[in-house]
């Protein structure tokens, strides 16, 4: 699928006239309060990215997506919005994902699922490839990342060179393994998933931008994002226990990666946090 962003004539000139691309790069948005940061923090940007992508698998009250959210993030400036295994939390994401191209569930789900697996956005007449993988260590036993990623990437580049993969992923070996795979290959590679930004941001020796983890964007004083009382119940007296999103204070977590519209290869790769 193809869409054409808005242009922004300063910055599209200034753009095409060094042929870099940046794309800003926000990690698992946590309910109420991730949704209300990422709003603040873009409206604060002087220097706007050329594309913003977001993981939504935890918008709407810390699991699943629905349609007002991500409509809120949307009207924020948010184009295309990555998924992972609490993709499907909520029912009613049934009733718009398959009319959503630019929301995404990950590629290496079984064919038939609801949704899709990658996207391509025109972002000022360059088309940029968005890929969603889901590890397998840990999580469900789907279909290997790396195997579909082969399948896929022949196809995706018979439309563009750029491609940014969130890999969704519990294992930090299993991401790190993904960014050597892939390196050369694309972009950037982008962990997702654990919710704490790592400090391993880098270019690899192929021109892919790599980060294990980028972070999460919502509160800071929970566990995760999550309200501390039902984590403890879990850790501790081994319950069960319902997760609530937790209040008080919150920071934005990602990166913004620079890449070469023309080669392909990242430019630069850097970390992003931001609290009211």
């Amino acid at each position: 699928m193809l869409a054409k962003l808005p242009k922004h004539n300063s910055h599209t000139d200034s753009m095409n006239a060094n042929s870099n691309i940046s794309i800003l790069f926000l990690g698992d948005v946590i309910g109420r309060p991730g949704r209300h940061i990422i709003k603040h923090y873009l409206s604060t940007l002087e220097n706007k990215p050329d594309l913003v992508i977001a993981n939504v698998e935890n918008v709407s009250h810390g699991f699943g997506v629905s349609a007002s959210c991500l409509a809120e993030l949307k009207e924020a400036g948010v184009s295309v919005f990555s998924g992972g295994n609490h993709t499907f939390d909520r029912k009613e994401i049934f009733d718009f994902i398959n009319e959503e191209p630019y929301l995404l569930r990950p590629a290496n789900y079984p064919e038939k699922t609801a949704g899709r697996g990658y996207c391509l956005v025109n972002v000022a007449d360059v088309k940029v490839a968005v890929l969603n993988l889901l590890g397998r260590e840990f999580m469900k036993p789907l279909p290997s990342p790396f195997m579909v990623a082969d399948d896929l990437l022949p196809i995706i580049n018979q439309e563009t060179n750029i491609v940014l993969v969130d890999m969704h992923a519990e294992l930090t070996a299993e991401k790190v393994a993904m960014g050597w795979y892939l390196n050369g290959r694309v972009s950037a590679v982008l962990g997702t998933h654990t919710h704490v930004q790592t400090a391993d941001e880098r270019i690899l020796s192929g021109g892919t931008a790599y980060i294990t983890d980028v972070g999460c964007c919502g509160p800071i004083n929970g566990v995760i994002g999550m309200e501390k009382e039902g984590a403890f119940k879990r850790m501790i007296e081994q319950m069960p226990a319902r997760l609530e999103v937790a209040s008080g204070p919150a920071a934005v977590n990602g990166a913004k990666v620079t890449i070469d519209s023309r080669s392909g290869k990242a430019v630069s790769i850097e970390r992003v946090r931001f609290t009211e």
